[in-house]
Parts: structure tokens; C-alpha cells; sequence
């Protein structure tokens, strides 16, 4: 089988898309990542809201800090982005193939994505666990990549692999509540079409297939959101290693597995713990999803011919030495 260049062009911008949405939006995912990560202890907490976080930044000189770790999450960034649009475009261009059908339904395009976000996951846990550890580092304190992920154990690294491959299911929700909301201002329209004389058919417009999308997308993240806030403790960097840190986070004793962070949440901060940091998870993954899907389409085209400029070239030199 060839080289899949359409593959290769959608994984591309793609993957640029998302390392300049992660850029642009990292210190608010700094903030909210470091206040999902602490635990109330006795009734007393270091951060009583996102902001505390970015104050904390600002009073101790550490502005800069809001981007530690950003070198590994772009790496992550830009390595899921690329493997999971390639693996996407793979996957549907050989379903097609292999079923002979022209187009892909709803449920075997959920699958199929499904199948894209696990190999995803399984790909890059190992920098989603460092970025997390990196970010969740009291502020100055973080260490560098190869130091995070050397520390412990192999297991160590893909901390949170379980929870990562159960939030793929958090696209098949996202599209799952989009449709049916489509579906039903579909036939509301077509209800009100049907007194008027008008035959053109009936479609959304752009503004209002963007609220869907933001709505769906909000829908899917309060659903998973326990799962997200788990993930994140359980990949958190220890508290016992920031040095300068007075303010102490209690130590997840049970070794941060999945039943060990769900009974720490439970104890400390009741059931609405579970969903702590969810105002700016929403804000942050609808930014990020609008802002790699918008530059994502700007560079598609340009990507494209970039491909096919640099296949000419290889081609052409091949031809070359060829003769020579």
C-alpha cells in the first residue's frame, strides 16, 4: 500500500492546529489543571477558585511558570493530534474500501474514531503524564522532560491509561447529543417550512451549528468529568516534592489508582468534588476545540499542496540519481 498523502495532509494541520490552540490557551490550562489537582484537606485548601492560581503566579514572580511544561504538552499535542487524524483518515478510507460502501454511517463513524482516540491515547500517555507532572509542579520547580518521565517506574508513565482510553468515548457523547439536537431543529424548521411557500431545504446555519457544537461539546465534558478530574490526580505531580510549598496537599496513599482517587474526592470534598474545575475545563476544551478546527481548515489547503510540492521534489531527484 502507497503513501496516504490525503492521510498525511489532514494529521498534518491538524497537528499544527492543535500545538498553536495548546500555546495560546496554556495558561489557563496551567491554572485549571494545578486546581483539579489539589484535594481538599480538614476543610482548608490552597485554592479556593482558578484565580488564586494565577495570583499565585503573579506574587511570586513567577508569570513564566504558567508555561512550564509547554515544550512536552505541545510535543503530546502535536503527536496525538497527528496520529489520531491520520488514524482517523486511515480508518475511514479502509472501511471504504474494504465494505464497498460510498459513505461512512453514524455509528461506524463512531467507531471508527473511537478506534482513532485509542491508539491515540496508548501512543502518548507516557507525555500526557509528564505535561500533567509538569504542570501540577509547584511554580519554578518543574523538571525537565526526560527527568519526569526517568523518575519512576515504565508502569509509572502511563499513569491514567485506563481513564485516558474510557474519555474516548467523550466525542462519540459529543456527536451523539449534537445530532439529536440538530435532528430536532431540523423538523421544527421543516414544520414551519411547510406552512410557507418555500422549497428550499432545510440546513443550519454557520452561528447556529456552532452552538450545537459548544453545547454538545459542554454536554460530553460535564459527563466525563469526574473521569477527567481523576485522571488528573492520579497523574499530578506529589506534593511532597515542592519543596517551597507550605501549604501541603494530603498524599494519595492508595497508590493513585482510579478506586483510591474516587475515595479521596469522596472524603474530602463530598460528590460536588467530582466535578471541581469544571467551569474552566468547559472554557478551556470549547476555545481549544473552536480554535484547532478553525486553524486547522485555514491550512488544510496550503498543507496539501506543501505535500505535493515535496513529493514532485523527492520524485524529481529519484528521476536524477537515477540517470546518473
Amino acid at each position: 500500500m502507497g503513501v496516504d498523502l490525503e492521510s498525511i495532509s489532514e494529521a498534518t494541520s491538524g497537528a499544527i492546529g492543535s500545538l498553536l490552540s495548546t500555546t495560546i490557551l496554556y495558561p489557563l490550562d496551567t491554572c485549571k489543571t494545578k486546581y483539579q489537582a489539589e484535594v481538599q484537606s480538614h476543610g482548608q485548601r490552597k485554592y479556593r477558585n482558578l484565580s488564586d492560581v494565577l495570583w499565585e503566579a503573579v506574587s511570586n514572580r513567577q508569570v513564566l511558570s504558567l508555561y512550564q511544561g509547554l515544550g512536552t504538552k505541545n510535543l503530546q499535542s502535536f503527536i496525538a493530534q497527528f496520529v489520531y487524524f491520520y488514524g482517523y483518515s486511515y480508518f475511514k478510507r479502509l472501511y471504504l474500501e474494504k465494505s464497498g460502501f460510498k459513505s461512512i454511517g453514524t455509528k461506524s463513524n463512531l467507531i471508527l474514531a473511537a478506534a482513532a482516540g485509542a491508539c491515540t491515547a496508548i501512543v502518548t500517555q507516557p507525555l500526557d503524564t509528564a505535561a500533567s507532572r509538569m504542570q501540577t509542579s509547584a511554580f519554578g520547580k518543574s523538571k525537565g522532560l526526560w527527568k519526569t518521565l526517568t523518575e519512576g517506574t515504565l508502569s509509572d508513565a502511563f499513569d491514567g491509561l485506563g481513564v485516558s482510553l474510557l474519555l474516548t468515548s467523550n466525542p462519540a457523547i459529543q456527536y451523539t447529543v449534537f445530532d439529536q439536537l440538530k435532528q430536532r431543529l431540523l423538523n421544527q424548521k421543516s414544520k414551519k417550512t411547510d406552512h410557507g411557500s418555500s422549497s428550499s431545504p432545510v440546513v443550519l446555519s454557520a452561528f447556529t451549528a456552532f452552538l450545537l457544537g459548544a453545547i454538545s461539546k459542554s454536554i460530553a465534558t460535564v459527563i466525563t468529568y469526574p473521569a477527567i478530574r481523576c485522571k488528573v490526580m492520579i497523574q499530578a505531580a506529589d506534593p511532597d516534592d515542592d519543596d517551597n510549598d507550605k501549604t501541603k496537599r494530603p498524599r494519595l496513599k492508595s497508590g493513585k489508582t482510579v478506586p483510591g482517587v474516587v475515595s479521596a474526592i469522596w472524603r474530602s470534598e463530598g460528590i460536588l468534588g467530582f466535578f471541581k474545575g469544571l467551569d474552566a475545563q468547559i472554557t478551556k476544551t470549547v476555545l481549544s476545540s473552536a480554535l484547532l478546527l478553525m486553524i486547522k481548515e485555514k491550512i488544510t489547503a496550503t498543507t496539501w499542496v506543501l505535500i505535493l510540492a515535496i513529493r514532485r521534489s523527492l520524485l524529481l531527484t529519484k528521476g536524477r540519481l537515477k540517470n546518473v
